[in-house]
């Protein structure tokens, strides 16, 4: 008898990241999902914190920015692709449900979201993130014999990303 696919059936996990701007979390988290996607045959989802409102993804004049200026919840689909613009904010599930179906969620910034988080840092680093961080995701521009890390605090190569892999697969949270 074979069963029916069940999406509620699928685990799926997340986990964030942190840090100061410039500190290399946008390319490690393309880095991983290209691995999860191209080598592990993962569905990657993506969720990135604009904190100050600055990104812009749709062109003036265009039918879908017209559209969207109105303040209405607005989808374009194509053939290729399917884009979501909301004017409003939406909690955590409130952007799963939108996503549908994926293995793996990242999230880059939102601290108060309850995600197992890694903590990327170059160059310096700021203390004020231990509260945040389940692991720190380091490269050799920092001395971590320099800082008093947590104990309960992973430490990753920043520029190894199998590494950072596997400690997503045994430590991210099912959503």
């Amino acid at each position: 008898m074979s069963m029916k696919y069940n999406p509620k059936m699928k685990k799926r996990i997340a986990v964030a990241f942190t840090g100061p701007s410039n500190s290399g979390k946008t390319t490690l988290i393309l880095k991983i999902a290209r691995k999860l996607i191209h080598e592990h045959g993962k569905e990657v989802a993506i969720i990135k914190h604009d904190p100050k409102d600055k990104a812009r993804f749709d062109v003036e004049g265009k039918d879908s920015y017209k559209f969207t200026d109105t303040g209405a919840e607005v989808i374009v689909t194509s053939p290729a692709r399917t884009t979501y613009f909301s004017n409003r904010y939406k909690e955590l599930d409130e952007m799963i449900r939108v996503f549908g179906e994926f293995d793996i969620l990242l999230v880059e910034g939102l601290k108060s979201l309850p995600l197992p988080r890694i903590s990327v840092f170059r160059n310096s680093l700021d203390e004020d993130y231990f509260d945040y961080m389940d692991a720190l995701a380091v490269d050799e521009t920092i001395d971590i014999k320099k800082y008093e890390i947590p104990k309960n605090v992973n430490i990753l190569d920043l520029n190894n990303t199998d590494e950072v892999i596997e400690w997503i697969f045994k430590n991210a949270k099912e959503v």
